[in-house]
């Protein structure tokens, strides 16, 4: 089979300031390939090649290798990163995953939704009262970090302490790590000791939250290490909050160029669960997923050399004409064919998606059932399109319906 070198490959500079994954000049290369390199590597943007590599074993998605790009060999930050369980691969990843599955029940879930309905309901009261917000700060930053702070049995009074650090930690996805890397070094160092803090007193005295399940949880007499439940637990302190607080600003930045959709969300709020999978496919927090391939590949007539920093671009794939159907209108009635890859897939599949999912549709429905349409009410800065992406800010006000 021929196969395409890199150089004939379209270009995208995912790393320009102004670049967006809902262009014409991302729609135009993805029309003409598969794939295109941009300053960092590869990156996918068709649906169906994006599905198959999402589960393809050749591919891993390794933390060391990533911070060798970002020049990064030892210290704090590399002794939690490397050894992630997003970063296993084979049977030690299998091993953690079902342990880990055995804490994030169904019932402990929904145990906690009462929680999310309750603290979604206070903080959008609180914007009705004016009529008007911040919203990252007055909402998007607060519901996730005590969503995530009632999982762990972290007291109230540590909520702000954990959401800096968390939002800290998050920057180890942006493509400006290396400048970063002392403001996300010291927040790994503060919540690990913290983290083990905590470990200890629930060692001693075991609540009914997930620490304490993630101690207990056991399979064919295995249970997971100190390391392993602290790590675990600082991937969930940045997972929980740094994704699901750039998620609630992408469906209100979203929303408020639909009001239509925000009306029609509040008068059926049953739609909540299909309307946060059509603002996850429409504007994913998570735009892209990196991978390296272990060996060399050829995928549908591309050498991909074995190293290769590859991007899974499910910003791109979300609206790829050839998998979905009408990709390119938002419309929280339509039950998509095909779903969005937002949460990943394969045996990486995001293990946090049920209660990501259940949180969105809690925040939704509070803040459709009490709030006008949203529409922005002053200029709206944005991080970069990298791993993680949302608004930095986002001031709306919320007129009469």
């Amino acid at each position: 089979m021929t196969t395409t070198p890199a150089v004939d490959l379209p270009f995208l500079d995912i790393t320009a300031p102004d670049f967006r994954f809902d262009s014409p000049a991302v729609a135009a290369a993805r029309e003409a390939n598969w794939c295109a390199m941009t300053p960092m590597g590869l990156i996918v943007l068709r649906h169906a090649e994006m599905h198959q590599l999402l589960r393809d074993p050749r591919l891993a998605q390794s933390g060391e290798r990533y911070l060798e790009l970002m020049g990064i060999s030892d210290g704090p930050l590399y002794d939690w990163f490397v050894p992630m369980i997003l970063h296993q691969r084979g049977a030690d990843h299998l091993r953690l995953r079902r342990l880990v599955s055995k804490a994030f029940s169904p019932r402990m879930i929904e145990g906690l939704r009462p929680f999310m309905r309750d603290t979604a309901t206070s903080l959008t009261a609180a914007i009705a009262a004016r009529g008007e917000c911040e919203f990252m700060a007055d909402f998007a930053d607060p519901m996730p970090v005590r969503v995530m702070c009632a999982l762990l049995g972290v007291p109230p009074t540590d909520y702000e302490l954990f959401r800096r650090w968390s939002t800290d930690v998050g920057l180890v996805y942006s493509f400006t790590l290396p400048q970063l890397r002392t403001r996300v070094e010291e927040a790994v160092v503060g919540l690990r000791a913290y983290v083990d803090s905590l470990i200890e007193q629930r060692r001693a005295e075991p609540r009914d939250d997930l620490l304490s399940a993630l101690i207990t949880a056991e399979e064919s007499g295995d249970r997971l290490s100190t390391e392993e439940l602290r790590n675990l637990a600082l991937t969930l302190v940045f997972a929980a909050h740094d994704t699901t607080r750039n998620q609630l600003g992408q469906a209100l930045a979203t929303f408020s160029e639909y009001p239509d959709q925000w009306r029609l969300l509040a008068k059926r709020p049953e739609l909540a669960p299909q309307a946060v999978e059509e603002v996850m496919r429409w504007a994913p927090a998570v735009p892209t997923i990196f991978r390296f391939p272990v060996e060399d590949l050829d995928v549908h007539g591309v050498h991909v050399p074995a190293g290769t920093f590859l991007l899974l671009g499910t910003h791109a794939a979300s609206r790829d004409p050839l998998a979905v159907d009408d990709g390119d209108r938002f419309d929280i009635t339509i039950h998509r064919q095909v779903p969005h890859l937002t949460f990943g897939g394969g045996p990486h599949y995001c293990i946090g998606a049920p209660t990501a999912r259940v949180e969105m549709a809690e925040s939704l429905i509070a803040l459709s059932s009490q709030l006008a349409p949203p529409s922005i009410a002053g200029p709206v800065t944005w991080r970069p399109p990298t791993a993680i992406h949302g608004p930095e800010s986002l001031p709306l006000r919320f007129g009469r319906g």
